[in-house]
């Protein structure tokens, strides 16, 4: 991969970091911790691995996307809108009472957003659904969605993956965000889910483990799975929580919560500075 290419998506990532940060500050309120983890894996499906169009987000031709964790809006609205789907200025309305863009992605009034996630488990379910009915179809699009480590606690996610298995999904892939913790602490503590590798592969499912901050990684994980054949495809994405921000990271206390106005101040000089690197 080009190193041109790599640095556009890694500015395109501290931009959507910045915007996410700053979105939970201002409403007081949001989960950051798991939205910054999984930037980097969004950002590269919007900005190249996914076949969309933000002038026509509801092409029946188009690639899908489901996040499963959908509390993690603070991630997805933020790299949409720097991808053209809707204004910067909207993501102001995030979580107020006078505005359509929730505290859990929402479909109904936001360009982009393919499926109105928050229940844990479900989004996947829903993945392999859109998959399902792409086959029954005849459709050539592909489905792709992330789930938390956290999330495959979840006895729903393990018969969503069955029937991926089953009916031969292999226009389905899914990435877990392993960061290692959830709301009550580290994941394996709370619910251990280790070994995942062995888990998918078990399941029926063609794994791939990867760096989840390693956009040349990331790009030729997703390159894979788009030539495997016969099955549904699982990332397991190596990630930190909070990435970006040094208070944040590896802080199950961030999973969330919001930074008042001195620890956004902090947040927002060190995402600052990693922008203006990037942009040298």
């Amino acid at each position: 991969m080009e190193t041109c290419k790599i640095k556009q998506l890694q500015l395109a990532a501290a931009k959507a970091r910045l915007l996410g940060v700053q979105m939970v500050h201002d409403a007081a309120s949001g989960h950051p911790g798991g939205s910054l983890s999984c930037m980097d894996v969004l950002t590269a499906l919007y900005n190249g691995v996914m076949r969309i169009d933000p002038a026509d987000p509801k092409n029946p031709d188009r690639d899908r996307f489901v996040m499963s964790k959908g509390h993690c809006s603070p991630a997805v609205y933020p790299v949409l809108a720097l991808r053209g789907f809707f204004p910067v200025e909207n993501l102001k309305m995030f979580r107020r009472i006078d505005g359509h863009m929730s505290g859990h992605v929402e479909m109904k009034y936001n360009p982009g957003v393919d499926m109105s996630t928050g229940s844990l488990g479900q989004g996947i379910s829903v993945a392999v659904g859109m998959a399902l009915a792409g086959k029954q179809s005849g459709k050539d699009y592909r489905v792709y969605a992330i789930l938390g480590d956290g999330e495959l606690a979840e006895g729903q996610v393990w018969e969503a993956f069955m029937s991926a298995a089953k009916y031969k999904l292999d226009n389905l892939c899914a990435c877990v965000d392993v960061n290692g913790l959830q709301i009550d602490g580290a994941t394996k503590d709370v619910m251990p889910t280790e070994p995942l590798d062995k888990k998918f592969e078990a399941f029926g499912c063609h794994v791939i483990k990867i760096d989840g901050h390693d956009f040349e990684q990331i790009n030729a994980a997703y390159a894979e799975a788009a030539a495997t054949k016969g099955q549904p495809t699982v990332i397991l994405a190596k990630t930190v929580k909070g990435k970006g921000v040094s208070f944040m990271e590896n802080n199950a206390g961030w999973h969330g919560k919001a930074p008042n106005d001195e620890q956004f101040a902090q947040a927002k000089a060190e995402l600052e500075a990693q922008i203006k690197e990037l942009e040298g």
